[in-house]
Parts: structure tokens; sequence; C-alpha cells
């Protein structure tokens, strides 16, 4: 192993540049060239590479999304695209190749790894935190703050003016930062789509909360499950109250990465490398109860992601 190459693929992450950060200054320790593929697997098709140096990561593990950007490349499906992605790094003469991101990214990594002699490690990036077999993926924890914080915010005025409040939070099909946001903000209900709720028991918590003097409502939504302005509606017609919606949307993908975050992807990273230097690869990293392991991608992929619903329970049995 003389040379690696490190990528960011998909939606950005608070703590992708720490991984960035990571990857490249513990190859260059253990005496490997490491090369930044800017743009994705765009940037590998296009041969967008260039050699990095422990300086060009200084200064970015408090900065938030990818000083390697992103780009998305529904193309990279076709072997033939992949081809001309392989050659290029074999050009380079690259040995190993660190893909930072999640699901589509990491599906990728999975081709590039089983088409080529170079080795592949996926580092789990996305602040659904809907990646299987990690406890954690880099940008969560920072996004969860993000959400809590706006609950935060909402509240006051909530209150203020006596009103039920819908917050739709991201997670695609995984409610994690819905679930987790909800019990740490205080939520009177959250919807996830693994655990669907009767919009009738939302209605009844919202009744029961103003008889006994209750000036505010905060519903927690996963978008997976519908979208707010729908739920909005609906909870209108059953109330004759106006209820209100907040979309976060990409403000909860940005912003100064998390103390968590930073330490997470830094672990990870370093990790990685140590990965392809034991001359491993097709395979992901993640953390289980605090130690770092690593999974084959088709493991990832046959597994399905599941939350913790104890916490739901936990969260239904304080927001009487």
């Amino acid at each position: 192993m003389k040379k690696i190459a490190v990528l960011t693929s998909g939606g950005d992450a608070p703590g992708m540049n720490a991984a960035v950060r990571a990857v490249v200054r513990t190859a260059i320790y253990n005496g490997l060239e490491v090369y930044g593929v800017y743009q994705g697997y765009k940037g590998l098709v296009e041969n967008n590479i260039k050699k990095l140096e422990v300086g060009d990561v200084g200064g970015i593990i408090n900065r938030g999304g990818t000083i390697l950007y992103s780009a998305r490349l529904p193309e990279f499906a076709d072997p033939k695209v992949r081809q001309i992605a392989i050659k290029n790094l074999e050009k380079l003469g690259i040995d190993g190749l660190v893909v930072i991101g999640g699901d589509g990214s990491y599906r990728g990594a999975m081709e590039l790894s089983n088409e080529m002699s170079i080795k592949t490690i996926g580092i789990p990036g996305t602040i659904d935190n809907d990646i299987c077999c990690t406890d954690f993926t880099i940008g969560f924890d920072t996004a969860l703050n993000t959400i809590v914080d706006a609950i935060d915010k909402v509240r006051d005025t909530a209150s203020s003016h006596e009103r039920a409040f819908i917050i739709e939070v991201m997670g695609r099909n995984a409610g994690d930062l819905a679930l987790l946001a909800g019990i740490a903000g205080g939520s009177e209900s959250l919807l996830i789509p693994e655990k669907r709720e009767d919009i009738s028991d939302i209605v009844s918590r919202i009744k029961a909360g103003e008889k006994r003097g209750k000036k505010h409502s905060i519903i927690v939504l996963a978008e997976g499950v519908m979208g707010g302005q729908v739920l909005a509606a609906q909870l209108k017609e059953l109330t004759g109250e106006e209820i209100r919606c907040t979309i976060l949307g990409h403000i909860q993908r940005g912003g100064t990465p998390s103390a968590m975050d930073r330490v997470l992807a830094s672990r990870f990273g370093n990790y990685a490398v140590q990965l392809l230097l034991a001359e491993k690869s097709g395979r992901a990293v993640g953390i289980q109860n605090n130690r770092l392991v690593s999974t084959r991608f088709e493991d990832v992929f046959s597994n399905t992601h599941e939350v913790d619903l104890t916490i739901y329970d936990v969260s239904k049995q304080l927001s009487i």
C-alpha cells in the first residue's frame, strides 16, 4: 500500500471534513501518499483528483460540509462508467480508496470493490443515521442538536400564541432524528415511519393538554411519514384549530460539527486507513457499543436499520 484516495459522496454531513482530515493525516503518518477526489464519483470519472498534503486539511476539523465537495452521478450505476473511474485510479497508481457517505455512496463503493483490485473502505457520513451495522453515523449528532435548538425556539412562539406547532425533520425513511429530537425537545407527540401513530391519538393529547391548562403543543414529524403541511391540514380538520408547521429542511445538514461528530469522524478516518494498511477491502467502518467495527458491504445491505423503540415508549410516557 503506497497511495490512497478519499472522496465524499451523497448529501453533506457535519464531520465529513474531520473524517477527510483523519484519513489524510493517518495515511501520511504511515508513509502513504494521499489523493483527494473532488465532487465524489463524478470527480472520479472526470479525473478531478489532486494530491493532498498535511497542510491541505489544516483548519477544517471545525467546518461543516465537505472541502472535497459532493455531486450526484446516477450514471455511476453503469459498469462502463465505473470502468472509467477505475482506470483513472489505476493511472495514478492508487492502491486504496476511502468513500465517505451514505447508502448510495456505499453501493458505489461495493461495486468498485468487486470490480477492481484497489482496496475500498466505506465511512458512514449521513445525518439520517440510517446505515446498518453502526450505532451512529457522522453528522447525526450535529443535526440532532440543530433540531433540538429549533424546537426550543419554536416552543417560545408556540407558547406565546397558544398554538400547536409541527416541526418536520429530515431522515428519509429512518426516524432516528425525529425520535431523539422529540424526547430531547420535550415534544408532546412524535411521528416516525417505524411506529405509526393514529392521528386521533395526537388530537386526544392536544385536547388533554388544553384541559389541564397547557398553552402549546409540539409535534415532531419525520419526513418519511408524511409532509408537515399535510399533517397540519388533517389536524386542523379534526381540532378546528390553526396548526402551524415549520419545515427545517437543509438547515439540519449545515453548521459546525459537534464534539461528538468530530471525535467519531476522526476515529472512523483513522480506522479506515488502518484497515487499508491491513489489506482489508469491501468493508464499512462503524461503531457498536463504543467499539470500532468493520462490516462487509454485502452484510450492511442484507440487514435492516432499526431504531430503538424503547425510546419511543419513554417519549409516550413522558408526554402525558
